[in-house]
């Protein structure tokens, strides 16, 4: 007997299997990763040397409009200890600067002030200028040029009017971008909605290198990475996170550099091997990345690497905050026939894309390959509509795939955290 505890909201669910039901459990040793320093002394330590740049105070000097790009409510980025060094080291460069910080919500909803107290704390909330961007704001947008695809780019005018623009993250593996952090900060985290839907196109998306770990040849990282550079995003702090979200690694410097020395320490902490099985249960990392169907997306592909053909994935995502999307709803809701759905979005052009139409494209990728039971506090009709099967919880949705196999000794696989790992098929 094995019990495997899966993240799931502020908490874990836990099962017993039978020894010869559970074939493997996919972890990543990034929590077994022992940090010499906590995350404070380490994103501090990180900036006294930064990769490929001069330090923050060396950059502000005589930069008056300094802006700050900071992740928004669905990152579990540990802000609390990032902002602060970053005031810091521009106010030391420069007393006098005038700082915005501007929460990257790329296309998500607006992050509230309670969020950002939560965030920042009410210090920095109550004395520091915060804009929230919104990707539908044309009058707070400028073209700076058309990416390496073609699209047009529109970024936040607020960014690139800065002296000196700089920007927190953090990276994990991403389950189209291969990892984020860096460049995402500006692509799609202030981006007009146009310039997000044409990198989120459906033939980047279908493209082989766009996925989990992978940046060399992915479509979709060129374009980040341009514009990033073009928009002069000067030096990022980034940190890496354990399951238990606290901080164990953590770089600073350029856009690209510091990135690829976060990607490197990752990855060589998060790559597992493929174990083939009937079903595989999944997580989408618990809060605050579990709040709703639409993030679940990506918790979704680490078991789509590992379950068989035909096979059934069970999905356990709090989903607390609902679907995530409207848009994400209707493209699965509104059509029974997954399959034609599929056809329509690869029918499109660059510029044709439609909002959400990339996280609908994976999932119904991750539905072509096994059925998905979906384990969180959604109604059961919704979940149904958006061609999942409910479940109250893990063993109701083992019963259910039992019945779907029309196997009761099926191999299951365990990813209790499926957005730290990278499944190497």
């Amino acid at each position: 007997m094995k019990e495997v505890a899966f993240h799931y909201g502020k908490g874990r669910l836990t099962h017993t299997f039978d020894d010869n039901e559970l074939i493997g459990v996919l972890e990543s040793s990034i929590n077994e990763y022992s940090p010499e320093y906590d995350g404070s002394v380490l994103v501090r330590k990180a900036m006294e040397s930064p990769i490929g740049t001069k330090p923050l105070f060396e950059l502000a000097k005589g930069k008056n409009k300094v802006v700050i790009i900071a992740s928004d409510h669905t990152r579990p980025v540990p802000s609390k200890i990032i902002i602060p060094p970053m005031l810091e080291e521009i106010r030391k460069g420069n007393p006098d600067a005038d700082i915005t910080i501007l929460i990257a919500t790329g296309c998500h909803r607006g992050t509230t002030k309670d969020e950002l107290v939560s965030k920042f704390g009410e210090e920095i909330v109550k004395n520091e200028k915060i804009h929230i961007h919104d990707c539908d704001d044309r009058d707070n947008l400028i073209n700076i040029g058309n990416l390496p695809s073609g699209s047009p780019c529109e970024i936040n005018k607020i960014a690139i009017e800065a002296d000196l623009l700089v920007a927190e993250g953090f990276i994990e593996p991403h389950f189209f971008a291969g990892f984020s952090g860096g460049r995402k900060s500006v692509l799609p985290g202030v981006a007009g909605r146009s310039t997000v839907l044409g990198n989120h196109c459906s033939e980047f998306i279908a493209d082989p290198n766009a996925r989990t770990g992978i940046l060399d040849g992915n479509p979709l990282h060129k374009d980040m990475l341009w514009a990033a550079k073009k928009a002069n995003l000067a030096y990022i702090v980034n940190v890496i996170l354990n399951a238990e979200k606290e901080t164990i690694f953590a770089v600073a410097g350029d856009v690209d550099e510091a990135h690829k020395a976060g990607t490197t320490f990752i990855n060589d902490l998060c790559r597992v091997q493929a174990i083939p099985a009937d079903i595989v249960i999944s997580t989408n990392g618990g809060y605050p990345l579990d709040q709703n169907v639409y993030q679940a997306v990506k918790g979704m592909t680490a078991a789509e690497a590992t379950v068989k053909e035909n096979g059934v994935i069970i999905m356990l995502a709090r989903s607390n905050d609902g679907i995530g999307g409207d848009h994400f709803y209707h493209q699965l809701a509104d059509e029974p026939n997954i399959d034609k759905t599929m056809a329509l979005f690869m029918s499109r052009g660059k510029n044709e894309t439609v909002p959400d139409q990339w996280q609908t494209q994976v999932m119904l990728r991750v539905l072509k390959r096994a059925s998905v039971i979906y384990v969180s506090e959604m109604d059961d009709e919704t979940i149904s509509k958006m061609h999942m099967i409910p479940a109250t919880d893990i063993s109701d949705a083992i019963r259910k795939a039992k019945d779907i196999l029309g196997n009761n000794e099926p191999k299951i696989v365990a990813i209790p955290d499926g957005i730290s790992v990278i499944v190497q098929q």
